[in-house]
Parts: C-alpha cells; sequence; structure tokens
C-alpha cells in the first residue's frame, strides 16, 4: 500500500499544477499602472484601449491576435496617422491590461466586446476595421453582423479560412480536460520559448518580444488563448464572408508570402466567398509582418485608403 503513496502524490501534484501555476500569477489589474492608455468599463470587464495617429480625421479600428497585444499595432498606427487617421487599438479580453472575464470566446464574444467599445468611445460613423491573425476572423465577424458601422474592412494576415498549428498544440485543442492541462503545462511551455528565440531581433516595435512574454504572468491569459483556439480560431467564416460581399462593404486582404501560421492558400479561399475582394502578398514576409513589414503594409494600404480621405 504504501508504495502507492509516492506515486500516486507525485499524480496528484501534476494534476494540480496548472491551477497552482495560475494561482501564482497577477491579475491584469496588478499591471495597469504601466498602461500607456485608458480603460473602458464593458459589460463583461474592463478593457484598455488608446488612441494613436492623427488627432482628427477618419477612424481605423485595430484588432490585434491571439496572443500579441494592442501594442503590436504602434508601428502600423503611426504610418496611418501619418496618412491623417485616427486609430484606435485596444487590449482583447484576456491579453494586455484588460481584464479576462470566463466565458466561451467565440466570434458573439469578441464580437460583443469591440460594439460596446465603439459605443463607450461614442463612435457614430463608420469605421475602418482592420485585423491582424485572429484579430482578421473577429473583424470580420463583427462587418457581417454590423455591417452599416463598417466603411471598409482590411484582413492582415487573417484568420477565418485556414490555420496551421502543430500537433500537440491541436490535440490540447481538441480534446477537453486533458486538453487543457496539457495546454497549461506543455504547449504554454513550447511557445514561451519560441519567443524567447526571437529575443534579440530587431523588430519595428521595441520590445514586443517582451511584452508577449509578460503576458504569461497574467491570471487568465491561458486560459482565454486556449478558449480562442477552440472556437474564435477554429471557425470558418464563409458565410461571414458571403454576407459581407452582399453588403458591398470593400475589402482588402494582406497576406505573407512565407507564413507559416496562415497559409497562403486563404487567399484563393477568400477570393472564393467574396470575388470583391482586393488582395496583396507582401513578399518574403513571416507571419510577424504587423511588427516587422509595417511599412510595407501601410504601402500597400496608402493609395486604397487615400479614397476614404477623399471623402
Amino acid at each position: 500500500m504504501m508504495g502507492w503513496v509516492i506515486p500516486l502524490a507525485v499524480l496528484g501534484g501534476l494534476a494540480i499544477w496548472p491551477w497552482l501555476d495560475e494561482s501564482r500569477r497577477h491579475p491584469s489589474q496588478a499591471f495597469r499602472d504601466k498602461a500607456p492608455g485608458r480603460f473602458a468599463k464593458l459589460s463583461r470587464g474592463v478593457t484598455h484601449y488608446q488612441w494613436l495617429g492623427a488627432t482628427r480625421g477618419p477612424v481605423i479600428v485595430c484588432v490585434h491576435g491571439l496572443t500579441t497585444p494592442s501594442p503590436v499595432w504602434y508601428a502600423i498606427a503611426k504610418g496611418l496617422g501619418a496618412l491623417g487617421f485616427r486609430v484606435l487599438v485596444y487590449d482583447l479580453y484576456g491579453r494586455g491590461f484588460s481584464d479576462a472575464p470566463a466565458g466561451t470566446q467565440d466570434d458573439t464574444f469578441f464580437v460583443d466586446q469591440l460594439n460596446e467599445l465603439l459605443d463607450h468611445q461614442q463612435i457614430r460613423d463608420d469605421v475602418t476595421l482592420m485585423g491582424y491573425s485572429m484579430g482578421g476572423s473577429i473583424a470580420t465577424a463583427y462587418a457581417a453582423a454590423h455591417p452599416a458601422r463598417v466603411r471598409r474592412l482590411v484582413l492582415l494576415a487573417s484568420g477565418g479560412m485556414w490555420l496551421r498549428e502543430d500537433r500537440l498544440t491541436e490535440f490540447a485543442r481538441t480534446v477537453p480536460v486533458f486538453g487543457d492541462w496539457l495546454h497549461s503545462v506543455v504547449v504554454a511551455r513550447k511557445d514561451r520559448r519560441a519567443l524567447r528565440r526571437q529575443l534579440g531581433r530587431t523588430f519595428d516595435i521595441t520590445g514586443i518580444v517582451e511584452l508577449q512574454l509578460s503576458e504569461f504572468e497574467s491570471r487568465g491569459f491561458l486560459r482565454s488563448v486556449l478558449s480562442s483556439r477552440r472556437n474564435m480560431l477554429a471557425q470558418s467564416l464563409e458565410d461571414e464572408h458571403r454576407i459581407i460581399g452582399r453588403a458591398d462593404i470593400p475589402v482588402i486582404g494582406i497576406w505573407a508570402e512565407k507564413d507559416d501560421v496562415i497559409p497562403l492558400k486563404s487567399l484563393g479561399t477568400l477570393s472564393q466567398w467574396n470575388r470583391n475582394v482586393r488582395q496583396e502578398v507582401i513578399e518574403g514576409a513571416g507571419h510577424d509582418l504587423a511588427y516587422a513589414r509595417s511599412e510595407d503594409v501601410v504601402t500597400v494600404l496608402r493609395d486604397v485608403l487615400r479614397e476614404d480621405m477623399a471623402q
């Protein structure tokens, strides 16, 4: 009987490890004295946001991806500001300085957050909506649900069509209970190692890798990422894109030639779902194009968005 005590104790320790580890993390409120922006109290929790770019002009609202917080837009926002645009960026629930409320992180979850933030900021006119990676999925879902509020949709290496993920992440995403444990203990460690390998690289935004690493210390972050992987990122948005096409919302898709997360075949799929989409490929770019190739992204957008300035 005693021979089973140690193995059972070890198994018990392994089983509760994710919950013990989570309890050591800090709530997002603990870091808010370092927040560069302001806060909006929405129905599900507090959302951190910033206004960037020009002080007057048409509004572009930018939605970040799965693990990249809102500063991922700083370099692109600077370029858009030079073109005369006001740029609103914000942290999705569970990321950056925003709260990490419980709930299934699907299209409704994120569309409600964005819609409430626009109302909080008293934005009544239609806006250009830009989404990066999973943020593209959210922007697509929002445009389909609220077409009258969207002037133009810009999709930057967008989700909602095709997604590459390694077998370990896919297993954790698709298997309940044990997948939760695996994601918290093994996948999270793998993701952190991948980020640390990028330390020392020069990006368009100083400290962007450090910011992503710091999110792993926030309570609710890993839970939010897993829920988003199981829901928002797993959704095919064919119906939404067809709705957007019928609503005649102008769409531009910008893709990275060497993207190892969102494969380039997404371009062809999007063309099938909405034949009026304008699409561009940034040669040699990877999935980090939002903060590694920001000048190229702004160059692609310059001529398109000048039409908005002329209106």
